[in-house]
């Protein structure tokens, strides 16, 4: 179990910590918004690769699935840029209880999660090909979103004050 925490959860605990504190740097945006976002751009790299690879009813059924999977990221984007506030003190206090307490009672999901991630792609198969497109397609995208969203939850936020530019410069004096 140590051995897992130690060089498995942990790093990726760090990277997404990482993810997020360079999302909230470079782009100004609380780092609520970095999981929708994500979410949205898979989507739309398997919107593309749907184009191409199927045709007909499959990619009808594709393209609908995906609008489905696109709707409570696009409605979380939207509520979230309606607020007025700023990622502020209050904000981060909130989103660090929350990231501590998913850690500790998470772990089993995530372990969970990053087992079917990187088992799925081995149990899927199917018999025509627009079967297995659209299952290779679902692989993907559990890949690329499940364990993110779960990591992500459970990552420390990153300051409020290591977006804002004139607290860069203040501190720089320059």
């Amino acid at each position: 179990m140590e051995w897992i925490n130690r060089y498995i959860d942990q790093p990726l605990l760090d990277g997404a910590a990482n993810w997020l504190r360079a999302w909230h740097v470079y782009s100004g945006q609380p780092p609520e918004r970095l999981e929708p976002t994500w979410h949205l751009a898979v989507l739309l790299f398997l919107l593309i690769a749907a184009e191409h690879f199927l045709h007909g009813s499959g990619l009808l059924l594709s393209i609908s699935a995906l609008i489905m999977l696109a709707l409570p990221s696009l409605w979380k984007l939207l509520f979230s840029m309606r607020k007025t506030d700023t990622y502020g003190r209050r904000e981060y206090a909130r989103l660090r209880t929350h990231a501590f307490a998913r850690r500790e009672a998470e772990w089993s999901v995530r372990m969970t999660v990053l087992f079917m991630s990187a088992s799925l792609p081995f149990f899927a198969g199917a018999g025509d090909s627009v079967g297995a497109y659209f299952l290779f397609g679902a692989n993907i995208w559990f890949v690329l979103t499940a364990p993110v969203k779960f990591y992500l939850q459970a990552a420390e936020p990153p300051e409020p004050n290591e977006g804002d530019r004139s607290f860069q410069h203040a501190l720089n004096f320059g």
